[in-house]
């Protein structure tokens, strides 16, 4: 008779220890371990291994050329182009490196409330146009809530077919209505429902149904029945989640799956999680703020890293066309204190508005403040100013912030917001126009940055007329703006901030001679 034992598993990195700590001994985190109940066998079951890992020891080796069983040559692998689809948005295409891949496993984490659920739903909608089945598994909603949700998006295809385990054992839905089949109503649209967390029903369904894409809303909320674990638990998550690539690995079945996050922002759960899936996207932003990033961090089918904008909007999630406008202020007034920066995220330059207010501190020691800018590389950018440049800012409160809110945290950013704290505590204006580009160095120095042409004609794509940038930069002669290289940090605040007896202009004077430009 088997024998069940306890073990204490960690949430953080799955090691197992058969005693309770508050400390996990692999990974050193705090209150990570989770008590697991499992089975044991009273005889244990002895493994006979071979090859390199066998006690016995042969001198023999037999006189014959050595050839696979199995195993292929790398050369006899045909190259052949990833046959890719289109989900219906151009920001989540760009994020997955192209479009969706058939077979494979995206994980899509985020804030409650942030709009996974509403992102997926959409995706649905769209796919149920171009794909003949779709499936939402949806563990936390019942059909009716998925519907009056639908409805609020203006989502017409999720009325079409639902398919509940209600319906499939009495054939008829929470109404108490018959479900309508495909067959009976061939123009209806191809998206089906599931309302289920049972993991052994959601299988038999997909391989039933055999449909294109299915989405798992959300793994968290999964059991297999096998396990005596709660759902959420690590080994729930690692199991279910390996049943179900294993089935749309052999059935060549897209699956999007939606994973919780904990309060530091991570996905919920064990690592291995992120190791079983081909993608791993995070779906970020203010709740308080209109617009939603998301973002890939993982993708064994593209580019990392890069970037896809929507908008929440009434009817749900909007594409953001141009993402640069949405994160540059007004041009066309003169504030002191701004700067503007062209950020890479991925493959994707974004043109970002920073914005700095240095004032003397009332407190004993100054006050530093980022939003959307690494804290740290702020304290090393005001330290460079005050002993390469000589302003004094040790005495100062000092508040920088990207418009929008989006974290720019690449070194070619550093330029930029030596300036506008610079623009800040001379009170003078950079030019609108101006673009300033470049990694601050310890010494003072501007060093170079990477993918520097591209960042150049997004400038010159949205009007800018001038970037200020390392010397020794290379890039394509016919960009369209005027390049201005400097070598040291003070060379850059000269190009960016002319003295004010050379132009006589201060604040006052830039806005009166806009008005008189206006009327005249």
């Amino acid at each position: 008779m088997a024998k069940t034992r306890t073990i204490y598993i960690c949430s953080a990195c799955g090691a197992e220890s058969v005693q309770w700590f508050g400390k996990c001994e692999a990974c050193q985190a705090y209150g990570t371990l989770e008590e697991q109940m499992v089975s044991t066998s009273n005889s244990p079951v002895g493994v006979a291994r071979g090859g390199w890992q066998s006690n016995a020891r042969t001198d023999y080796r037999p006189n014959v050329a050595p050839k696979p069983r199995i195993s292929v040559s790398f050369n006899d692998i045909t190259e052949e182009e990833q046959a890719r689809f289109q989900s219906g948005y151009g920001e989540l295409d760009r994020v997955l490196g192209g479009g969706v891949v058939p077979g494979s496993l995206v994980l899509i984490g985020g804030d409650p409330g942030i709009g996974k659920s509403t992102l997926l739903l959409q995706t649905a909608n769209q796919l149920s146009q171009r794909l003949p089945r779709i499936l939402y598994v949806s563990a936390e909603e019942s059909g009716q809530q998925i519907k009056l949700r639908a409805s609020r998006l203006g989502v017409a295809e999720a009325s079409s077919v639902t398919e509940s385990k209600t319906a499939e054992n009495n054939g008829k839905n929470g109404n108490g209505k018959v479900a309508k089949k495909k067959e009976d109503d061939p123009d209806k649209a191809n998206l089906f429902i599931l309302p289920e967390t049972d993991l052994e029903e959601i299988l038999r369904e997909l391989e039933s149904l055999q449909p294109q894409v299915a989405i798992i809303d959300s793994i968290q909320t999964l059991y297999f029945a096998a396990l005596t674990s709660a759902p959420g638990s690590v080994a729930q998550v690692r199991e279910c989640t390996s049943a179900l690539m294993q089935v749309a690995k052999r059935d060549n079945i897209t699956l999007f799956i939606v994973g919780h996050v904990t309060k530091e922002g991570a996905i919920a759960g064990p690592r291995v999680l992120e190791h079983l899936v081909d993608t791993v996207l995070y779906f970020e932003g203010d709740r308080y703020a209109s617009h939603r990033l998301l973002r890939s961090v993982k993708n064994r089918f593209g580019a990392t890293h890069e970037i896809g904008i929507f908008e929440m909007a009434e009817h749900g999630l909007v594409e953001v066309e141009n993402p640069s406008e949405l994160f540059l202020g007004n041009r066309d007034e003169f504030v002191p204190g701004t700067a503007t920066v062209v950020a890479c995220e991925g493959t994707r330059p974004i043109v970002v508005e920073l914005q700095a207010l240095v004032s003397p501190t009332s407190y004993a020691s100054p006050r530093r403040s980022t939003t959307g800018v690494e804290y740290s590389r702020l304290q090393q950018i005001l330290a460079v100013l005050e002993k390469r440049v000589g302003i004094p800012l040790s005495k100062l409160d000092a508040y920088v912030a990207s418009a929008g809110g989006l974290g720019v945290e690449e070194p070619a950013a550093d330029l930029g917001v030596a300036i506008a704290v610079v623009a800040s505590f001379r009170d003078r204006v950079v030019d609108p126009r101006t673009v300033l580009i470049g990694e601050v160095g310890l010494g003072g120095q501007v060093r170079l940055v990477a993918q520097m042409e591209l960042r150049l004609k997004e400038a010159a794509k949205l009007g800018f007329k001038r970037a200020i940038v390392p010397k020794g930069q290379s890039f394509a002669d016919d960009i369209g703006i005027e390049i201005v290289p400097v070598g040291k940090v003070i060379d850059a605040i000269i190009a960016a901030i002319p003295p004010q007896q050379k132009f006589g202009k201060d604040l006052e004077d830039l806005r009166d001679e806009e008005i008189e430009d206006e009327n005249f």
